[in-house]
């Protein structure tokens, strides 16, 4: 028989994962092609035919998504696979109707084709949406881990925005590794704090050889989930973060209401923020969803440097980058900071923007004023210097996970606001770990 033809949508990450532990030697499919989105300037390259395995000689094209209904029928595609998250359920009807409409099956893989499993304990954490608080919930679980001397060792969610050859499998241990590797802001946003705690990352794009070389050194998997993807190692504990500040949005959206139906344990964030409405609604879609899941309410209240000096000024608010663009916030740690500590003024960051700033803008109008720090290479990280520099602000509010400053160069006083974790009352995460 004649190998299925198949296309996988993706955004270099869950879509090459797919692609490796299922495709690449399977001889009753033939992956023709890839289609990208989410990330810039992922289209119009190859999946490397020295990651493609012995029936792949020439690679694998990638094609902007855009392109989707053409490529179906100009290949005569049999099947297409939807691998990327942080969609909403109505996005990926859409999608699933523009796919059935050109003639070609829609599927969804999951954990039974997908997940790897591990030899050490794996506890993975989740969320059903970006901006979550994911971060500071995986340092707070390497932090118990390491207090109980155990050897941790955190797996981050692919973020290959660069040479693919070259990305198979990476270790982080210091900032000379995020310098050699050449790591974006994105990249060194979620490697950089794990490395301040003393803790080694690995990432990549070959996620069986990054498991087999992370076990050699770790008693303990932590498994650093990006977007609301699902896992890609089989999990001892699965840990699922819900937001109170976008109520409702944990059964709708794509995988993030497969991660809440996985959770045995369900953290709700930031309940010291969050109107109470909100937190009841989550807590009763919890309930629903998964009635059986540990839940653990937290805070994660912000720490800002020299906050009395957003006092009185016109500041420029940055924020986390993917949380508002694909996660949809309308503020983050930068606004509440910015509020807290009696600004002036919030300006608009638009009439400022360059480049693939400016672009990113009129991507994703629902960003409003705040600027996202957005720096998937150095022609982005350049228009967001030139951005912030040609502001009117009086400071700039630096919100994001790792301090800017060390990547660009701000003509402006600025202030750093930084979060961690805190659970409150019981249970906490700590009793949660003690399975490990």
């Amino acid at each position: 028989m004649e190998p299925e033809k198949v296309l996988i949508m993706g955004a270099a990450g869950r879509d090459f994962h797919n692609f490796n532990v299922y495709f690449r030697d399977n001889r009753e499919y033939r992956v023709v092609a890839f289609t990208a989105t989410q990330i810039p300037d992922i289209e119009g390259r190859v999946y490397p035919a020295e990651l493609c395995g012995s029936l792949y000689p020439e690679g694998i094209p990638i094609y902007p998504e855009s392109e989707l209904a053409d490529l179906i029928k100009k290949y005569a595609i049999d099947q297409v696979v939807f691998a990327y998250s942080d969609t909403s359920h109505q996005y990926v009807m859409s999608r699933a109707s523009t796919v059935l409409a050109a003639g070609a099956d829609f599927r969804l893989m999951g954990s039974k084709t997908t997940m790897l499993q591990s030899k050490k304990p794996v506890v993975a954490v989740t969320a059903v949406r970006t901006g979550v608080g994911k971060s500071q919930t995986t340092r707070r679980v390497c932090q118990l881990l390491k207090e109980r001397g155990k050897r941790v060792v955190a797996i981050r969610h692919p973020m290959p925005y660069g040479d693919l050859t070259k990305q198979v499998c990476q270790r982080f241990a210091d900032y000379q590794d995020l310098d050699a590797h050449n790591c974006t802001i994105e990249e060194r946003e979620e490697y950089e704090p794990h490395i301040n705690h003393g803790v080694i990352v690995y990432a990549g794009v070959d996620y069986g050889k990054i498991l087999a070389e992370a076990e050699k050194e770790a008693d303990v998997i932590v498994w650093d989930g990006g977007n609301n993807d699902i896992p890609f190692y089989k999990p001892d504990i699965h840990i699922t973060l819900v937001d109170p500040h976008r109520p409702g949005q944990e059964l709708s959206y794509h995988p993030g209401e497969t991660n809440l139906r996985l959770a045995n344990v369900v953290v709700i964030n930031k309940v010291e923020t969050a109107d109470a409405r909100g937190i009841d609604t989550v807590r009763e879609n919890v309930r629903l969803a998964n009635p059986e899941a540990i839940v653990v309410e937290a805070a994660s209240p912000i720490f800002v440097d020299d906050g009395e000096l957003i006092r009185g000024k016109h500041v420029l608010v940055i924020e986390d980058g993917p949380t508002l663009t694909h996660g949809e916030m309308l503020y983050g740690a930068g606004v509440i900071a910015a509020r807290k500590y009696g600004a002036a003024e919030m300006i608009d960051a638009r009439p400022f923007a360059v480049g693939t700033i400016k672009a990113t803008f009129e991507k994703y109008p629902h960003i409003g004023s705040l600027l996202p720090a957005m720096g998937y290479g150095a022609k982005q990280m350049q228009d967001l210097e030139r951005t912030i520099n040609s502001s009117d602000a009086d400071l700039v509010v630096i919100a994001t996970p790792i301090d800017l400053r060390r990547l660009i160069t701000i003509n402006k006083p600025s202030v750093r606001v930084r979060y961690e974790l805190q659970e409150i009352g019981e249970p906490t995460l700590a009793g949660v770990l003690e399975k490990i």
